[in-house]
């Protein structure tokens, strides 16, 4: 059994992983995978663009313009088709608000780069990029560990979602995770 502490720590980290990014948004806007593909799809950059295509993630989107995910909403109480509403649009794409959204910007594309990173215009620069502290600056969502994640993770792959799945955290980090390589 967790303590008072430890589950109060815990919801404070959610509550940051949460919060913080929703401040950023004041200034920030969603760009889309275009915009941050372009510099992420290299080797050198560890082919992000690939894992990011071949991951569930990509077809989030997609699962919601099914008539089994209209079904399920339909069984919500969700009078709209499912890849309208936005109880389901919140975790299947970046953002369910659309003025969050720059030109160019796709909902097809589910849940991107933006998706975990956070909205991308104020720091998608190459000489912001190049800085992992300006970026941060810039409004680019830090984890400090893997907890972080997972507890960001878990926001959407929860037990209200209504297709929940046990979530087995490390399993699917391994599928998503996309690391730099380091320099030789």
């Amino acid at each position: 059994m967790q303590s008072w502490q430890s589950r109060t720590r815990m919801m404070l980290v959610g509550l940051t992983v949460v919060l913080v990014p929703l401040l950023s948004l004041a200034q920030n806007k969603y760009v889309g995978v275009k915009a941050c593909v372009m510099c992420h799809q290299t080797e050198k950059q560890g082919k992000q663009k690939d894992i990011w295509q071949k991951s569930a993630h990509a077809n989030a989107y997609k699962t919601l313009t099914t008539a089994k995910a209209n079904e399920i909403a339909k069984s919500k109480g969700i009078t709209k088709p499912a890849a309208e509403a936005k109880e389901c649009l919140e975790c299947h794409i970046v953002v369910a608000d659309a003025k969050l959204f720059d030109k160019g910007f796709d909902v097809k594309d589910g849940v991107q780069c933006e998706s975990c990173h956070g909205a991308g215009s104020a720091y998608r620069n190459l000489t912001i990029m190049k800085s992992r502290e300006k970026s941060i600056a810039a409004g680019m969502r830090e984890f400090k560990n893997e907890a972080d994640i997972e507890t960001f993770c878990k926001s959407c792959h929860n037990e209200k979602s209504p297709t929940y799945k046990e979530f087995k955290f490390k399993e699917g980090w391994e599928k998503i995770k996309h690391p730099v390589p380091k320099a030789r």
